[in-house]
């Protein structure tokens, strides 16, 4: 399965999964206005072959831009520079200089320009020298590795970044995400809300699960479910109002087992009438509105904010605070009708 594919990348930090252009494009539409005057950090990101960097790079005056700037890590994949199998760190900072808008890339006529400078360090955006990058960039655009997003997101907390990243679905489920969630600070993107999503991988990335697929050029693609954007940039679409059309029973939405909630499987089961605190799906997250709901609390096994010392007892007593009719559900989302 794909899924597959994210922990062997959370296991061995083989997180090099490359960003198809159109779903950049897609999730980029909504944000033109929010671009003007800024200086945008990829800085996960290869100048040489990441979408992210082309995205901007082609349409850095169209939008705006003050400066680009990109990192990437070394040996990313050393195949792709047959010139060169000892591959260095490097970043780019491109001022719009050669008047290049809106236009198809010749990547090849790019890389030959050579504009682009060697890092000291492996270029991980923890290193110092990348961390002067990060304070330079106004919004942070990038995919960054799955199984440091926990710190990637603290990181840009620290310095205070607007951001556009992927990450997986999950990491709603994260302390720090699901704080900074509660508080209104980060949200979903608009453009995915369901479904997979293709990435290009190494040439050594194994491929073991069903969803992939090999180009012509022998390029590796695999599919991944339960992608998502996650962002601090507003868009319109987000304060739409969630259409609800079903009225509350007893009967249809039953209590958990260790907390004063009803437990609702699907976003759109979600009653117009309940007055009281309902536990949703995380997907729920696809459609919240601030302005309509307020969030409560997450739950797991046990309240993921710790509220009172919940953690502690649901552990002691072996205890799922999911559980309806002694059945656990997967996380729930605590949330409340604000407009009832």
């Amino acid at each position: 399965m794909a899924n597959q594919n994210l922990r062997h990348a959370n296991k061995a930090k083989k997180d090099e999964f490359y960003t198809q252009l159109t779903d950049i494009e897609k999730e980029l539409n909504h944000y033109k206005e929010q671009f003007s005057g800024k200086v945008v950090l990829c800085n996960c990101d290869d100048p040489r072959v990441s979408n992210f960097f082309y995205f901007f790079y082609a349409r850095f005056h169209s939008l705006g831009l003050k400066r680009l700037i990109a990192t990437c890590y070394k040996n990313l994949n050393p195949d792709l520079f047959s010139q060169n199998k000892d591959e260095q760190a490097v970043y780019c900072i491109y001022d719009g200089e050669d008047r290049v808008d809106n236009v198809i890339i010749d990547r090849d006529k790019f890389i030959k320009q050579n504009k682009w400078e060697t890092l000291r360090g492996d270029g991980d955006f923890r290193t110092p020298e990348c961390i002067e990058l990060l304070k330079q960039s106004d919004i942070v655009v990038t995919n960054p590795p799955f199984s440091l997003f926990r710190e990637f997101v603290d990181q840009l907390v620290k310095y205070d970044k607007k951001f556009l990243i992927i990450g997986n679905v999950n990491a709603i489920t994260y302390k720090n995400c699901f704080q900074l969630i509660k508080e209104n600070k980060m949200w979903m993107g608009c453009s995915i809300h369901s479904g997979d999503r293709e990435f290009a991988v190494p040439d050594d990335y194994p491929l073991e699960a069903a969803g992939y697929r090999i180009d012509e050029t022998g390029k590796k693609y695999i599919r991944i479910k339960g992608v998502r954007w996650f962002t601090n940039l507003d868009y319109k679409e987000r304060h739409e109002d969630l259409v609800l059309c079903k009225k509350y029973n007893p009967e249809e939405y039953p209590k958990f087992d260790n907390y004063d909630a009803i437990n609702i499987d699907k976003t759109a089961n979600i009653p117009m009438d309940y007055e009281g605190i309902m536990g949703v799906p995380i997907t729920f997250l696809d459609k919240f509105n601030p302005e309509q709901f307020e969030i409560i609390d997450g739950l797991n096994r046990y309240s993921i904010l710790d509220v009172a010392g919940t953690n502690q007892w649901a552990i002691a007593n072996h205890l799922h605070m999911t559980s309806v009719n002694g059945h656990s559900t997967y996380y729930r989302i605590l949330i409340k009708n604000k407009k009832q």
